[in-house]
């Protein structure tokens, strides 16, 4: 039993510990920048579908975890999260890449300008429907008069280092040999497991230099304590609901039993925040037995584990993303479908 709990375990860990990473680096971001980084963001929509759907197109679930802290430090609006994940595939996107290369890459680029497009739609949509997605996260406030409390960089803490410091440089180097010699996260090095590596030593460089006040408001009491216990628990709850789910409901049998239901299938099977489920489609196009509308509206709909992260945060949002991608994922898919593709 503990065994099937294991692969939970070490996804969960991972998703929270990329997480726990991008918080604390775009936080890092906006000390750095002395406050200005939200003002660099804010009204300039388009730059914010841009990056929001080139994250979300990147291969893997990394570029979502990414899309969801800007999200909810204030950085994109909800139409450029909506966008991102429109454009995200999640793990399918190796997949893809690996059974029909051309056509992968022009799904990935299509995903890219529709969830430019589709973010500014949506922005245009919310005020109509009177939505009022989720306030920004409020990260402790920033100290601009006093530079000793909110500054990015002070070797001196080390004359006398804090021992959540040491405890925390422990557990960040404690971390990194657990995953160099394999015990968890990916058993191989691809790219993701780089990623990750990269990340924690980015964040042992900054709990190594930030003064302690940072350290204890900006981290422990904020980033910590308001939000990676519970990004964790929603993350391997989800994923455990999941697993046990998916054991007792034979999807692929039922979609190939139900090939005239496929595209509607596909649109609600992406409602699950899993990858796993959506490979079905992947393989089904793959072997010829699927159009490329069914495939397009499983891309668009499902977001791998993208948004397990956000469900910690704000549920209504969660649901409302979700809702705005079925309805777009069912909308264009019908239209290709229509048209024989």
């Amino acid at each position: 039993m503990m065994i099937e709990f294991l692969p939970i375990l070490n996804q969960s860990l991972m998703i929270s510990l990329f997480v726990f990473s991008m918080m604390l680096i775009v936080d890092y971001l906006n000390v750095l920048s002395r406050g200005r980084m939200p003002a660099m963001m804010r009204g300039r929509v388009w730059r914010q579908y841009l990056l929001s759907s080139f994250l979300g197109a990147t291969p893997g679930c990394l570029g979502a975890f990414t899309n969801v802290s800007l999200y909810v430090r204030g950085l994109l609006s909800f139409g450029a999260i909506v966008g991102g994940m429109i454009a995200t595939s999640g793990d399918e996107a190796f997949v893809m890449f690996a059974l029909f290369p051309k056509i992968a890459l022009i799904l990935t680029v299509s995903l890219f300008f529709i969830g430019i497009f589709l973010a500014w739609v949506t922005d245009k949509i919310v005020p109509l429907l009177k939505i009022k997605p989720c306030e920004e996260c409020k990260y402790a406030p920033l100290h601009i008069e006093d530079e000793n409390k909110c500054r990015c960089f002070d070797i001196s803490v080390w004359r006398s280092p804090s021992l959540n410091r040491v405890i925390f440089l422990i557990i960040i180097l404690s971390l990194i040999i657990v995953m160099g010699v394999g015990l968890i996260g990916p058993e191989v090095w691809n790219w993701q497991k780089k990623s990750i590596f990269t990340l924690l030593f980015i964040v042992g460089f900054i709990i190594a230099t930030v003064p302690d006040h940072y350290l204890d408001e900006h981290i422990i009491m904020h980033v910590i304590r308001k939000h990676i216990w519970r990004v964790f628990l929603w993350t391997f709850s989800a994923l455990l609901f999941i697993h046990y789910g998916l054991n007792h409901w034979n999807l692929a049998e039922f979609v190939r039993s139900h090939l005239l239901w496929a595209l509607l299938i596909s649109a609600f099977v992406g409602l699950i925040p899993e990858s796993g489920p959506h490979l079905v489609f992947v393989t089904m196009f793959a072997g010829g037995l699927i159009p490329f509308s069914v495939l397009l509206t499983s891309s668009i709909v499902q977001d791998g584990h993208g948004m397990l992260p956000l469900l910690s945060y704000s549920i209504k949002d969660t649901l409302l993303i979700k809702l705005f991608n079925l309805v777009f994922g069912l909308g264009l898919g019908t239209a290709l479908y229509i048209f024989g593709l």
